[in-house]
């Protein structure tokens, strides 16, 4: 064989993957298409990153005042900005490059197909196809934007993530389809840079796998910053034949039609798994992703997949987890099965929004006993002095022996505070023992441990 293990696909799960199998003593090579990094790093999870900041930048200069700071004259170039993301995303993709090479993993430019026998296919940009084989074949080939019936995407009226981050001229009405954490980014982003933003979703509530709580505070946000939302609504069609977009809303009360310069399809994700090879090989999926089990083998000995092309979260932190599990088990360790039902959630608007575990409904679906706690940052002393009170951290525990079931933030900066009640979680630590872990004051942090004391009738700052 070529190599121990060959991945295909260099994403946050693939690279990560690579990385890990080369420190284990494996000879390793990765196949990347395009750009190291894959999506995340080049038009998802970073880039993104870096438009919000420039946004929430240009909000602080909006409101300098309330800080007791005078900027008579400001502005902002929405082109230098979308380029600073792309100097960011190139950066990081640099970064892998330097990772592949300290780690000795052989990159392999081109289009990857797996065949039979542990072999690879890769066809390069010249067309000359060369055929590679391993002793372990990992799949990794991420997912894009998916596309409804009703939204067929031109890359100019109708676009997904990718072209949102790179619009050579900022809209001045923009609908977004979806709430999710990708469709929520990019209202809050374009809100913040002076668009005139409507986000329609289809189901009640936005970002609708958060809490009902956390969804309608930050529907309330939304609205006072000046962003339409309409929820149980739906897109049955667009008119792009004029200049703009004319969008079709089927609402409660009826239709309604929409004006805008873009449409931005942000409605999920569609697995790679086309044109890769799964047929030849016999790797079988089910409901368009590829079947594996807890250790990420296929249904064919020699091949395994991980993240958005198998069931589960299709978040950056899950494939790398799930490929670094994946190749410590190939090596002989003695590894346990991802916890699933600890993966924490992100949204990076303002406010922020993050949890993980059970929301309360899940929860006393599932039939616990609940102590539930909630601590405003209205009332947080480190919130009042950032200026950024709105949001709340609210914290679900088993009354009988006081397990951590869930715990839901929104607010300036949860998408840094939720690791820890993950790490609770992952401890099994109970709600008394975070009441008596010392929080450092004044931190927005504490408001985790208060939110824990509410739940057990012994909050101090409420």
């Amino acid at each position: 064989m070529d190599f121990d293990v060959i991945v295909v696909g260099s994403g946050p799960g693939g690279y990560v993957t690579a990385i890990r199998a080369s420190q284990l003593g494996l000879k390793t090579a990765v196949v990347e298409k395009e750009n190291l990094g894959g999506v995340c790093l080049n038009w998802g999870c970073i880039p993104t990153k870096a438009l919000l900041k420039s946004a929430q930048v240009f909000e602080y200069v909006k409101h300098a005042e309330d800080f007791g700071i005078k900027v008579s004259e400001y502005d902002k170039d929405f082109n230098a900005v979308v380029n600073r993301s792309r100097q960011v995303a190139n950066g990081m993709s640099g970064g892998v490059q330097f990772l592949m090479k300290k780690n000795k993993i052989t990159v392999i430019d081109g289009y990857g197909k797996v065949q039979p026998g542990k072999k690879v296919a890769v066809t390069a940009e010249d067309g000359k196809e060369t055929v590679y084989s391993a002793n372990h074949i990992i799949i990794a080939t991420g997912a894009r934007s998916r596309e409804l019936p009703s939204l067929p995407q031109d890359g100019k009226k109708i676009i997904g993530y990718r072209q949102a981050m790179t619009l050579d001229k900022q809209p001045e009405k923009l609908v977004v389809v979806g709430s999710g954490a990708i469709g929520i980014e990019f209202a809050y982003f374009y809100n913040s840079m002076g668009t005139d933003v409507t986000v329609v979703e289809y189901l009640p509530n936005i970002v609708p796998l958060e809490d009902e709580e956390v969804s309608k505070q930050l529907e309330r946000t939304f609205k006072k910053s000046g962003i339409k939302v309409m929820t149980s609504s739906e897109v049955t069609g667009v008119d792009t034949s004029g200049d703009g977009c004319k969008v079709t809303v089927k609402t409660k009360k009826g239709e309604e039609v929409l004006d805008a310069d873009i449409v931005l399809s942000a409605v999920g994700i569609a697995p790679n798994v086309e044109g890769i090879g799964l047929e030849d090989v016999g790797i079988a999926t089910d409901r368009g992703r590829v079947m594996v089990n807890d250790y990420y083998q296929t249904t064919v000995p020699g091949y395994y997949a991980i993240g958005d092309i198998v069931k589960g979260p299709a978040l950056a932190h899950v494939a790398s987890a799930e490929g670094i599990l994946c190749v410590e088990k190939i090596a002989g360790h003695n590894v346990e099965p991802l916890d699933y039902g600890n993966i924490p959630g992100c949204t990076y608007c303002f406010p922020e929004v993050a949890s993980v575990g059970m929301t309360e409904k899940a929860a006393k679906e599932a039939g616990y006993d609940l102590k539930v706690g909630k601590f405003p940052f209205s009332a947080s002393g480190k919130a009042s002095a950032s200026g950024h009170k709105d949001g709340f951290i609210k914290v679900i525990f088993d009354a009988k022996y006081g397990e951590l079931l869930g715990a839901h933030m929104i607010g300036s900066n949860v998408t840094e505070m939720i690791a820890e009640a993950v790490l609770a979680r992952k401890l099994e630590t109970t709600g008394h023992e975070i009441l008596k872990a010392v929080h450092p004051h004044p931190t927005l942090s504490e408001a985790f441990m208060e939110a824990t004391a509410a739940a057990y009738d012994e909050v101090i700052h409420l």
